[in-house]
């Protein structure tokens, strides 16, 4: 959503300046420097700059701005064609997990969704839902970040709520922008949600016929007691950043779920993702599987951006654990 906004502001202003600059020329007054001009086509405006040169009749005699602006807008062209399948082609990651063997010969399918930071996947977040109701899960955990603090719409993040819960019983906590969004209207959001049937766990646990889940935001664990049943359940830890998984193995989980990187943003081949929401260059838990202990720790690259507003070799996903 960040990266649309800043596009259609930079056309939308290119747009304007070459009208501005057209009066100017018209009344002989002190006029815009064509390296401004052409810059604004160089940061994105190419479309705006195009338009305004066609309807203001403006430069189109000038073959700086003839060749170079058309150049620049399909240059513009193809890389939002190339940011848009990186940041919104959807990709399922499965894993197997084996504790022991459940008789019944049929495999549990948890799916995992982190980060969707506000991101739009069609009406009603319904291509996102599809893709979730293909995975023909038995229950949808949800670790963090589902809305962004810093464009913040909580109505995206109900519409994926508000339909994930037709799919299976779907499990949340919080993530770091949830907690600095705490307020009433977070408050709101929480009782909305949980009225349609998500059972909030910040905190808490939910106990199945084969599962206990304990949830967490609070790095320090702080928030649960642990584990209760001495039996043989799943004992599976939602929390939100992977880098504390030394605190987290602590509890006892056998299966720790966690999101927060994003992939790293961009994934360098050979190297790893590039750089964490908190400025860390190549993080170690960005992406899969990773042992802590006795526990094994799930990383998901999460749907949604932060820092950045673009994905690069770090397709969006859908974390799928085969029981």
């Amino acid at each position: 959503m960040i990266l649309v906004i800043y596009l259609v502001f930079m056309n939308i202003a290119a747009f304007i300046l070459y009208g501005i600059d057209k009066k100017k020329a018209e009344d002989g007054k002190y006029r815009i420097s064509e390296a401004s001009l052409l810059f604004f086509s160089v940061l994105g405006g190419a479309f705006g700059a195009l338009l305004g040169m066609k309807i203001f009749h403006h430069k189109t005699r000038k073959k700086k701005f003839s060749i170079t602006v058309p150049i620049f807008a399909v240059l513009l062209c193809i890389s939002i064609i190339l940011c848009l399948w990186q940041n919104y082609h959807i990709v399922v990651t499965e894993y197997d997990y084996t504790k022991y063997e459940a008789g019944d010969g049929r495999d549990m399918r948890i799916v995992q969704i982190s980060d969707l930071h506000n991101q739009f996947f069609g009406f009603k977040q319904s291509i996102l839902l599809d893709k979730i109701k293909k995975c023909e899960p038995d229950m949808i955990v949800v670790t963090g970040d589902v809305v962004d603090s810093t464009h913040t719409v909580y109505a995206l993040a109900e519409d994926f709520f508000e339909g994930a819960v037709k799919i299976a019983p779907v499990y949340y906590i919080k993530g770091n922008h949830e907690v600095s969004l705490e307020g009433k209207r977070l408050d709101v959001f929480i009782e909305k949600i949980k009225a349609v049937g998500v059972q909030y766990i910040d905190g808490g646990r939910a106990v199945t016929d084969k599962i206990e889940m304990i949830g967490t935001y609070d790095n320090s664990m702080n928030l649960v007691s642990g584990f209760e049943s001495g039996d043989d359940r799943l004992k599976i830890l939602l929390a939100h950043d992977p880098d504390y998984v030394r605190q987290y193995e602590k509890s006892g989980a056998d299966l720790i779920l966690a999101g927060h990187i994003h992939g790293g943003q961009i994934i360098i081949p050979g190297k790893g993702g590039l750089l964490s929401p908190n400025f860390k260059f190549f993080p170690e838990y960005y992406e899969g599987v990773h042992k802590a202990g006795d526990s094994i720790m799930i990383v998901s690259r999460g749907l949604g951006n932060s820092i950045l507003p673009v994905r690069i070799n770090d397709y969006p996903e859908i974390v799928v654990i085969k029981l």
